[in-house]
């Protein structure tokens, strides 16, 4: 495959004429909307000739809320070795709190297209958020963690789950080596009945790093307890925070540099941004708040408002600039580019694979591009 960027006079016909492929083909790899504008500075990735045998191998997981649409789910499946269900949460007394919405029907479709169901373990509160106490309690409580263990086996065993990923965030650094302790004392239970364990970590650069988000996960000591992590490596240009690229690689660079001394590399998945953000201007801290998007409706806005997309060098990420109703706005997403320079750290750095938050919007492309570059690893 090949990465076409627009250019001025660009249209779908020039550019299968200048490949040497179908207008269709453009239209559907890309998720092109009728009628069929395009962005200067848009990447395109173009099928220029029959798919190769990738030589290395990769995992890809992918994270999804139960109302997921069915449409979704069917097309993402079948480039995904694990599907992470969002989410179980558990009480102070170790009862487990499924989610509000049936997944049965993600569990029967992952098993047809080949992926592994895994249940996504969280440590929310009545409010919605990460609660520190029920964490303090689970990690610290001996009688709380082996209940919380035993509904786990019950409703995997019931439901068809083939494994746990374990997502706790702002864990008090009192609990540093308590939380380790439970994810290793959870893969030593789960083990045995052919499950596996997983946990997601904030995306470190240094053992002391200061931060509620990062105090309370030891990379060594998680990265021996666990089958295999997550680096949660995006969310530097968020919500609350000014207008940045969601995962600059040259951020993302940082994390896994250090990640690799304390975690075997084949143990470690990349964490992948599907969605971007879009900030309205000026920037004001505390009061400023970006609005979630898509990467495709992303350019669907550049294309609306006329303006060109652009390509940050240092963050390799595509950005762009537009006013509406009076108000400036910058949006930062994923392209296909971008994609590459992150997927091109897998081989550099033998790392087992990538998991994406989240799969509720589909991005075409971007499975895609990581089929043609690797050898996906199904079940």
């Amino acid at each position: 495959m090949e990465i076409h960027v627009v250019k001025q006079g660009d249209t779908v016909d020039t550019i299968a004429a200048f490949y040497g492929v179908s207008p269709a083909s453009v239209i559907y790899d890309n998720q092109l909307a009728y009628p069929y504008a395009l962005a200067v500075g848009q990447a395109l990735l173009i099928s220029t000739s029959p798919v190769s045998e990738p030589t290395f191998s990769a995992y890809s997981g992918g994270y999804a809320y139960p109302f997921i649409e069915e449409m979704v789910l069917q097309e993402t499946l079948p480039f995904l070795s694990y599907l992470f269900i969002f989410s179980y949460g558990f009480t102070t007394e170790g009862e487990l709190v499924p989610p509000t919405l049936d997944d049965q029907f993600m569990i029967q479709w992952a098993y047809r297209l080949g992926a592994r169901p895994i249940l996504t373990l969280t440590p929310f509160g009545p409010d919605g958020m990460f609660n520190n106490y029920l964490i303090t309690t689970m990690v610290n409580d001996e009688v709380v963690k082996n209940r919380l263990f035993q509904n786990l086996l019950a409703a995997m065993n019931e439901k068809g789950f083939q494994g746990v990923d374990v997502d706790f965030e702002y864990i008090l650094s009192a609990d540093r080596v308590p939380f380790a302790n439970f994810v290793a004392d959870l893969q030593n239970f789960l083990t045995p009945y052919g499950y596996t364990v997983s946990v997601a970590l904030a995306p470190k650069t240094s053992d002391d790093q200061p931060g509620l988000l990062y105090e309370g996960k030891d990379y060594r000591l998680l990265g021996n307890a666990a089958d295999w992590v997550l680096l949660m490596t995006y969310e530097w240009g968020y919500t609350y925070g000014p207008p940045m690229a969601v995962a600059p690689i040259n951020k993302v660079i940082e994390v896994v540099n250090y990640a690799v001394t304390r975690i075997d590399p084949s143990k470690i998945h990349l964490g992948i941004p599907n969605y971007g953000y879009d900030w309205p201007l000026p920037y004001e801290k505390g009061v400023t708040k970006a609005r979630t998007i898509s990467n495709t409706e992303a350019v669907q806005i550049a294309i609306r408002a006329g303006v060109p997309i652009l390509f940050d060098e240092t963050a390799m990420s595509p950005y762009f600039t537009y006013t509406e109703n009076g108000i400036r706005h910058e949006v930062w997403f994923e392209d296909v580019r971008s994609l590459t320079e992150k997927y091109s750290l897998l081989p550099s750095y033998q790392l087992r694979g990538i998991s994406i938050w989240q799969i509720m919007k589909l991005f075409r492309p971007a499975f895609l591009l990581f089929q043609d570059m690797f050898q996906i690893q199904k079940f």
